[in-house]
């Protein structure tokens, strides 16, 4: 069950380095959400829990080492920070901050892999209880526990496949998810679509939350990979 897979946030500026580690976290059974920065971070880890966030370090504007005093304040989600300033002192201040883990850069995908199952079984499996949980996608958003979509103070309508849908990407934003899975995870009489179906659907699904589905900026196509919900 897709709900059972450990969640990560990965927060890197690097696009490349952001998009290798969501392939690989992907691969190795991880949901894996993606920030560009730390004031992007913020945004998504308002609306959404996480069981472990990677952090990289040196960003511009505000730092790893920042947000993650910050993060201290208010969560006990585990982070695992990333660097390329391996000196003693560089480590204590990450840990002083409140960080779990520090790796320093470049490290071999393997290592982080098992530095992250490593933090992840020191962490009680009871999490505490967090206000409801939104997405926001421009003028709509998606309430994650209700599983309602809203725009203003109207709930659109969503078909039944239509709401699948929207629970299986708002599980993992910033993650492309295959056609393949989608036609699995919406379950039903939808288990055994043709990937021509899942299209459709995506199709009637960007009218009720894009301003333009021609042009989508929430709901997009990742060649290649599938489809992926980027919330703001």
């Amino acid at each position: 069950m897709i709900e059972l897979q450990p969640h990560l946030l990965v927060v890197d500026d690097d696009e490349r380095i952001r998009g290798l580690l969501q392939k690989f976290l992907v691969r190795h059974g991880f949901l894996v959400s993606v920030a560009r920065d730390a004031a992007h971070a913020r945004r998504i880890l308002s609306g959404l829990e996480f069981d472990m966030i990677v952090l990289d370090v040196m960003m511009p504007g505000e730092d790893g080492v920042s947000l993650t005093r910050h993060l201290r304040t208010r969560t006990t989600v585990p982070i695992l920070l990333l660097t390329a300033k391996g000196e003693a002192q560089n480590r204590i201040e990450g840990f002083e901050a409140g960080a779990d883990d520090y790796l320093v850069k470049p490290f071999e995908p393997k290592e982080l892999l098992l530095r992250i199952n490593a933090v992840l079984r020191r962490v009680p499996a009871v999490k505490a209880v967090s206000a409801p949980k939104t997405l926001q996608m421009g003028k709509v958003r998606y309430d994650l526990d209700r599983g309602e979509l809203w725009r203003g103070d109207d709930l659109v309508r969503l078909t039944s496949t239509e709401s699948a849908l929207m629970r299986v990407f708002a599980a993992a934003p910033g993650a492309a998810i295959s056609r393949d899975r989608l036609v699995g995870d919406m379950g039903g009489e939808e288990a055994g679509a043709q990937e021509r179906a899942v299209d459709v659907q995506i199709t009637r699904l960007r009218r009720k939350i894009e301003a333009n589905p021609k042009q989508p900026r929430y709901l997009q196509t990742v060649r290649g990979e599938g489809y992926m919900l980027a919330p703001d």
